[in-house]
């Protein structure tokens, strides 16, 4: 997947559909993942791929997935299950259910986000509050 950076503006039409930016649109397939942040503040959406490279990295520091160890299984299996297929429409949106759109508290405005290897759509009054409880400075100390 390429590189998804910026913020971006937008709001959810009555039946749940967001524009994507057209920079995402360019770089991203027509099928899409979406999913619940593992916190719930907001929802991701991947490339297939990079869904199940997301999944498969909770697992890593443990040695890697087995399907043998119930715990693991129940870990994915539960964060797959959170995860829907949508498909960008000829006018570059997708669709959230009414699920999701509750889960991370979407109301009608939305923030887009980039994030690396996937987007990420905030609540735009959850986004602010967010990005203000960030300090960059913690890039720089000691």
């Amino acid at each position: 997947m390429s590189e998804l950076v910026g913020e971006h503006h937008h709001k959810l039409d009555p039946k749940g559909r967001v524009s994507l930016p057209a920079d995402f649109r360019k770089v991203l397939p027509k099928n899409l993942k979406v999913t619940r942040s593992p916190k719930d503040e907001c929802l991701y959406v991947f490339e297939p791929t990079a869904f199940s490279a997301w999944v498969n990295s909770f697992f890593e520091a443990k040695g890697g997935y087995r399907a043998s160890n119930p715990k693991m299984a129940r870990l994915r299996t539960v964060l797959n299950s959170r995860a829907r297929d949508v498909e960008v429409d000829g006018s570059g949106r997708i669709g959230i259910s009414a699920e999701l759109r509750n889960a991370a508290g979407l109301a009608k405005d939305v923030v887009l986000v980039g994030n690396d290897d996937h987007l990420e759509i905030w609540d735009a009054q959850r986004w602010t509050d967010f990005v203000d409880s960030v300090d960059l400075s913690d890039l720089f100390s000691e």
